[in-house]
């Protein structure tokens, strides 16, 4: 509980073993990893925490998850176990953005949120890591699916809607939950892709020749030739934060279809093709493509086009969710030669976070010298960095269940002369192959 506070208080600290420093960590610093060491909190318990914490969606009649990835690059830990290459953003042209680490894959709850008042939040549901031989958008199929079996979590029972980025448009990915009726998946497609509509039914009487046609005319994404007439239309507005209004218009075909593979049947799940596009006050196309959108699941049709605009919008909070955790919370900043340990970690920083999430209301705004002049619709946001500086005065308001800190005496430490062995040092795997680097 003390590294929990220290963590949800951090303001200063930019290494783990500076949580130590925090007045609410109590303890001495080699209990840090003592704390991480005992924290095994599974997918499981860290769902349903996050259930008694998540708020009845009003406005939208469904629950919206979002899966995504991230790497965890770990090039100088020789002695963990299977690391593999994974992306990291490079800066300099020309490089390949990669690292050697681990991956970790996110499955989080995006409450339904006045965006008036409060900020780009992401409630984890499920924290786990990829291994060097696993395919990451499986991973994160398995942990929607485990969430959806869960009779005691009201995601399978309600209408559930998923988003995510183009990586799991795959077919593989997509046929993974299709036998969950409630369940509807929002992903990005990419602009080269080609579906297919609807196959011609045969004239009654015809002879029947041939396997039977599970795919109709082609629908090229980067050939506007073969697009044809929308069945579905619908415009709105984007407001950024700068005051500017876009012209946002959605185009819809329903019924497409995508080709599969030999134990795929992906012609058995036809999906709605969504496409949007944003226009500058000029008229003018805001970006050089368009964006596409891929809406599977039997009850597709109970969300508008709006609807599913504003619920892929809200899919970027995942990055932010990142981009806190890293910057703020030490999400990679752990060192340990151990990947148990390490998972521990990333779930630790998980309930962290939860805590701010519940300690929203009862924040006060403390903005710095420089950010008073902002305005108003961004001073006035209840964001995760908003209450992480005024969660230290919480604390000492409200207190702590951890008992204070008795001293045990003193450890005889190890016998004069023993030498511990070396850890085993660790190949890097590469996914795929039998080679190690």
């Amino acid at each position: 509980m003390d590294l929990m506070d220290a963590l949800s208080s951090n303001t200063s600290a930019r290494t783990v073993v500076e949580l130590t420093l925090n007045p609410h960590f109590r303890r001495h610093y080699t209990a840090l990893n003592k704390a991480v060491r005992v924290n095994s909190i599974s997918d499981e318990q860290l769902s349903h925490l996050t259930a008694k914490m998540m708020e009845t969606p009003c406005e939208r009649q469904f629950h919206l998850l979002g899966t995504d990835v991230t790497s965890r690059p770990r090039p100088y830990a020789d002695t963990l176990k299977d690391r593999g290459f994974v992306y990291q953003p490079n800066t300099i042209r020309g490089n390949k953005p990669i690292a050697i680490g681990h991956q970790y894959s996110l499955v989080a709850l995006l409450p339904e949120c006045d965006k008036e008042k409060v900020g780009n939040w992401a409630l984890p549901l499920a924290m786990q890591r990829v291994g060097s031989q696993e395919n990451k958008e499986m991973v994160g199929a398995q942990q929607v699916a485990a969430l959806l079996n869960d009779e005691t979590l009201p995601f399978g029972k309600d209408l559930c809607v998923e988003v995510a980025d183009s990586a799991y448009s795959k077919p593989t990915y997509l046929n993974a939950n299709r036998d969950k009726k409630n369940f509807v998946s929002i992903v990005r497609a990419r602009g080269t892709r080609t579906f297919y509509r609807q196959p011609v039914q045969a004239q009654p009487g015809a002879p029947k020749q041939g396997h039977p046609a599970w795919y109709g005319e082609s629908f090229c994404l980067k050939v506007p030739d073969t697009w044809g007439n929308p069945d579905q239309t619908a415009e709105t507005t984007f407001v950024s934060h700068k005051k500017i209004s876009y012209r946002v218009e959605i185009q819809a075909w329903s019924n497409m279809l995508m080709r599969g593979g030999k134990n795929l049947p992906m012609h058995q799940h036809p999906f709605t093709l969504v496409k949007i596009r944003l226009s500058n006050p000029m008229g003018q196309a805001l970006f050089h493509k368009p964006l596409w959108l891929i809406v599977m699941g039997d009850r597709r049709m109970e969300l508008s086009l709006l609807d599913i605009y504003q619920a892929y919008l809200q899919r970027y909070d995942l990055e932010h969710f990142f981009r806190f955790g890293k910057q703020k919370l030490l999400l990679d900043k752990f060192q340990t030669p151990d990947d148990e340990r390490e998972e521990h970690w990333w779930r630790l920083v998980a309930l962290a976070y939860l805590q701010l999430w519940v300690a929203k209301d009862a924040v006060s705004h403390l903005p710095r010298p420089w950010e008073r002049y902002l305005p108003s619709s961004i001073n006035t946001q209840i964001t995760p960095a908003m209450v992480l500086r005024d969660m230290s005065r919480i604390i000492r308001q409200i207190g702590t269940p951890a008992p204070a800190p008795k001293r045990r005496g003193y450890s005889p430490g190890r016998r004069h002369g023993v030498k511990l062995t070396p850890r085993k040092r660790q190949p890097v795997l590469k996914k795929g192959s039998t080679q190690i680097f």
